[in-house]
């Protein structure tokens, strides 16, 4: 048995081709579904099954477009309302990829209906755990309905009792979520692989023998995830098509221009050190690169559904379309340059400052206000004092609350307030940057 891993890092999720050497069963893949291909055709081998161990909350799937095009069964648990043709699964239920089995354990906690699956060749076992069990911690349990949240954290509990059960300790344990992931919940390890009975004795849901304890506290440590997670699910029952990757024309100066003035979305996906020194008036910056969470926290912030321009160098959009492809937001616009004056000549440039923690004294001996956007719960461990707190994901509908006056924005490493900074000034708001790492201020 092989195990490919597939990882999209921008989501904090992994998809797996699982293998024999001749056919192949591939686990939770996202929309984006080349890379499976790539993977399957350097394996040398057939895709002939694909499954799901969830109706996923946090991306779209693959899952469908890849059964369709390879003729694959497509496993789903049948408990789930889809709308599409598939091979219904339920605790128990075995299918026989090539030389390998595949048993499917039910694991509710991250769902209802959540399924992992434990695949064999006859000597080494594999988990696949989904948003079951995680490399330190466990899917997150309030993602289907506020009232489900207790049961389904108390369902958590006793899934990965069930799953260690029906495994060996010496299974490689392979999750989709908790690389990052908003998914994940806890804290929940950066390691890259792990085995069942490595969990059984390091991850709190094992170790914690009370099991009140640990729903109270999982449920109290869950915090804010974004928004546009409401709209995956129903999109996954219904079944996605196939995403169009394609990089656009590049607009022309005065469509440009034009969607500006109108109060268009225009995304500039440069560095927002870049932005703040020279940007198109009215764009906004959500940076792209690795590390960023650019798709998490667009989608999180702009009005969904709305038409998006991206900006930036042909590479920087090129990718960026396909990650917003993984969530739903398909078939952007685009202006191909880094240079703002030459891509929209009859727009004005703007800038902002960019400054550190020491600057932010100035400020504050002013009076002006200082804005920390990020999490209530970050917040709430520590902040600058008489700091105005709105997070960044509810920055658009509550501009109103910030009190008038110079606005010095900051967040936990500058990512999201390089955001908030640029949300701001096109509000019309006089706005700094702090650019630093809230690790480093002494409040």
């Amino acid at each position: 048995m092989d195990v490919v891993v597939i990882e999209t890092r921008p989501l904090g999720d992994r998809s797996y081709l699982v293998h024999d050497g001749q056919v192949a069963l591939v686990i939770d893949p996202q929309r984006d579904t080349d890379r499976v291909e790539a993977a399957a055709a350097e394996a040398n081998v057939r895709i002939t099954h694909v499954a799901e161990t969830h109706l996923h909350n946090d991306y779209l799937t693959g899952g469908l477009i890849l059964a369709r095009a390879h003729g694959a069964a497509y496993l789903v648990n049948g408990a789930d309302a889809v709308e599409f043709e598939r091979v219904e699964m339920a605790d128990g239920g075995t299918v026989q990829v090539g030389r390998l089995t595949v048993k499917a354990v039910a694991t509710p906690g991250h769902t209802h209906h959540h399924l992992s699956y434990v695949v064999t060749d006859g000597r080494e076992q594999a988990v696949f755990s989904g948003g079951s069990l995680l490399y330190g911690s466990v899917g997150r349990t309030d993602l289907v309905n506020d009232g489900d949240t207790e049961q389904l954290t108390h369902a958590q509990y006793s899934s990965v009792r069930r799953l260690a059960a029906e495994a060996r300790p010496d299974a490689a344990l392979y999750p989709t979520h908790g690389f990052g992931s908003f998914c994940s919940s806890g804290p929940a390890s950066g390691v890259y692989g792990s085995t069942i009975g490595e969990q059984q004795g390091t991850n709190h849901a094992f170790t914690d023998p009370d099991e009140e304890h640990f729903v109270r506290e999982l449920i109290n440590n869950l915090t804010a995830y974004p928004s546009y997670y409401a709209h995956m699910a129903p999109a996954n029952r219904r079944g996605p098509d196939a995403a169009d990757l394609a990089v656009p024309e590049s607009l022309d100066p005065d469509e440009l221009t034009h969607r500006l003035a109108d109060g268009e979305w225009v995304v500039d996906l440069r560095h927002r050190v870049a932005f703040a020194s020279s940007h198109l008036q009215g764009s906004v910056s959500f940076e792209y690169g690795r590390g960023s969470s650019f798709t998490a926290y667009l989608g999180w912030v702009l009005p969904w559904n709305r038409q998006l321009t991206l900006v930036g160098a042909r590479d920087d959009v090129e990718k960026a379309i396909r990650d917003l492809s993984r969530i739903g937001i398909d078939s952007p616009d685009a202006a191909i340059g880094t240079e703002p004056s030459a891509l929209a000549p009859g727009t004005a440039v703007a800038h902002y400052p960019l400054v550190g923690w020491a600057e932010l004294e100035h400020g504050r001996a002013a009076g002006d206000v200082v804005l920390d956007v990020r999490r209530t719960d970050e917040y709430d461990g520590g902040h600058v004092a008489g700091a105005v707190n709105i997070p960044l994901h509810e920055l658009l509908g509550r501009m109103a609350e910030i009190p008038d006056g110079r606005v010095w924005v900051h967040c936990a490493t500058g990512y999201r307030s390089g955001v908030a900074a640029s949300l701001l000034q096109r509000a019309g708001r006089d706005v700094v940057h702090v650019d630093a790492k809230y690790g480093a201020l002494e409040v």
